[in-house]
């Protein structure tokens, strides 16, 4: 009874958490707060860096990176990263469109999202306005907006063959005679302020839908964003709860996984090697010592795995596939889309047996690639060795995900047991 609600509390936290994010600028928001209301320091780029012992963190846009300095010399750095953007539509700089007297909004794809998956669904806008004073806001509409599906009558084909234009068909409807009401009406409504101060917005589609446990026991997860808020919220939970001893612990949330990385926020820009380069200065290490310490470092990527689906089994390796409830899942590639070697694996498998973990692994069919992240970004930039892990899901980069609560329990232990395990 006490393991069942414990799933059941741990789903929830989840859930609640994701509600609380609708966007990655939101996500890294409230990421701040936990730190701030945990004692951590936020710590300016623009000031001299903090080499103190104890906790630190700073915000850029929509990620956040947090540090743990232990109160003796460290050894290196212990490392988790995970991704705070998921894939969506995001609101164009001209949003206002019509077609046979409605209103629409001008969105621009964003990422890899299963765009059949986000029609028929009310939606919302989230994410920052900048104002015409110079500041930011969060903001995030009601459920105002739907890509409607064309009626099967119109189309006998569509449950045979169905074809998106990425133009034509994605643009959501808002009002019908309206014309007087702009989408910037309404995103101005939301944040309270005149829609003559917005100047310039970053917002992305959001299922309205809130999400929910289900199924036997409520096991079950359903929600947007599990790619990668899951991670988030598991890497941050095992932080906050592990000392920091012989390393600095980290956890590194990086925005624009789903394009790339290549951005200022992202993995392959520079954010995460400046907190660690400026930490190492702020302890008194030169550019050799620096080095040394990045050496004896490593990283665990932490972003959502493929679970093996019932109905496509066939696209599934026959035996490296995991599935839902039986544990965390450690990602493998021969091509090194994941970064994940024999060495970083038997460290991540040692972490899970110390916690009493199961795990699982994927490496994929040949005839069905499999995606990347940021783990060989990460390993790539920095030459830290580097393991790819995450809970598995189904449905992975629809309007709305599906999980295991025993995963996302087992997920965090696994990730206490990496940032404390002795050497």
């Amino acid at each position: 009874m006490e393991s069942s609600n414990r799933g059941k509390l741990d789903g929830m936290s989840l859930v609640s958490f994701i509600e609380s994010s609708p966007s990655s600028y939101h996500a890294a928001s409230v990421v701040a707060a936990m730190l701030r209301d945990a004692g951590f320091t936020e710590q300016s780029e623009s000031a001299l860096w903090s080499g103190a012992p104890g906790g630190h963190f700073m915000v850029r846009d929509g990620a956040v990176m947090a540090w743990k300095i232990p109160s003796g010399e460290p050894r290196g750095f212990r490392i988790v990263g995970s991704h705070t953007d998921s894939p969506g539509f995001k609101l164009k700089p001209r949003a206002d469109l019509s077609a046979a007297g409605f209103q629409q909004a001008g969105v621009e794809v964003y990422g890899g999202p299963i765009i059949a998956s986000w029609l028929d669904r009310e939606l919302r806008f989230a994410g920052r306005i900048v104002l015409a004073d110079g500041t930011s806001r969060l903001v995030a509409t009601d459920a105002d907006f739907r890509i409607p599906h064309l009626a099967i009558h119109l189309d006998r084909s569509v449950n045979d063959s169905l074809t998106l234009d990425r133009q034509a068909h994605t643009q959501p409807i808002y009002a019908v005679g309206a014309t007087e009401t702009s989408v910037l009406d309404l995103v101005a409504a939301a944040a309270g302020v005149s829609v003559s101060d917005i100047v310039a917005h970053d917002l992305i589609t959001v299922d309205g839908q809130p999400g929910a446990l289900f199924g036997l026991d409520d096991k079950f997860i359903a929600a947007g964003r599990m790619d990668n808020l899951s991670s988030v919220w598991a890497s941050l939970q095992a932080f906050l709860r592990a000392s920091a001893s012989d390393d600095v612990l980290v956890f590194a949330a990086f925005d624009h996984e789903e394009i790339g990385s290549a951005t200022t926020t992202g993995a392959a820009g520079p954010i995460l090697e400046t907190v660690l380069t400026r930490t190492a200065a702020a302890l008194g290490c030169g550019y050799e010592e620096t080095q040394q310490m990045f050496a004896r470092s490593t990283c665990v990527s932490a972003d959502a795995a493929h679970s093996i689906h019932p109905n496509y089994a066939s696209r599934h390796d026959p035996v490296n596939y995991p599935v839902l409830g039986a544990g965390p899942v450690v990602k493998v590639n021969a091509n090194q889309r994941y970064a994940s070697n024999a060495v970083t694996v038997g460290m991540w498998e040692r972490a899970c047996r110390v916690a009493g973990v199961p795990s699982q692994v994927f490496a994929g069919n040949n005839n069905s690639p499999c995606g990347s992240t940021i783990g060989p970004i990460t390993a790539t930039r920095l030459g830290i060795e580097t393991v790819d892990v995450g809970i598995p899901l189904l449905s992975m980069h629809s309007a709305r995900e599906l999980a295991h609560v025993d995963d996302m329990a087992w997920f965090e232990e696994a990730l206490f047991s990496y940032l404390t395990l002795a050497d």
